[in-house]
């Protein structure tokens, strides 16, 4: 079965830490870019960062930038995304998506065709 499926969400304080996974599972994340998404109760989908699997390259969104962190692990066919100093801003469902690319980098405007079921993650005291 292709799926992404995401862990790691949860509920923390103000300038905690936690540790998202995306796992895919039915395909390899080779030739993909994977971005991670998040949408908080009555706000738009935002883009958060993205990674193209094969070559490494990433992006971040200025919100998030310095503080949360992509990386992927190619025998686990996973994508994680590192999120320190957390806010009560970050609350929200985050989710992660794949696009097939042929490039070497990633992009979060574009139509990402293959999304995870979303992992809540709650920031606060």
């Amino acid at each position: 079965q292709v799926q992404l499926v995401e862990s790691g969400g949860g509920l923390v304080q103000p300038g905690g830490s936690l540790r998202l996974s995306c796992a895919a599972s039915g395909f390899t994340l080779h030739y993909y870019a994977i971005g991670w998404f998040r949408q908080a109760p009555g706000k738009e989908r935002e883009g958060v960062s993205c990674i193209n699997f094969s070559h490494g390259r990433t992006y971040y969104a200025d919100s998030v930038k310095g503080r949360f962190t992509i990386s992927r692990d190619n025998a686990k066919n996973t994508v994680y995304l590192q999120m320190n100093s957390l806010q009560p801003e970050d609350t929200a469902v985050y989710y992660c998506a794949a696009e097939g690319t042929y490039g070497s980098s990633c992009r979060l405007n574009i139509g990402y065709d293959r999304w995870g079921q979303g992992t809540q993650v709650t920031v606060s005291s």
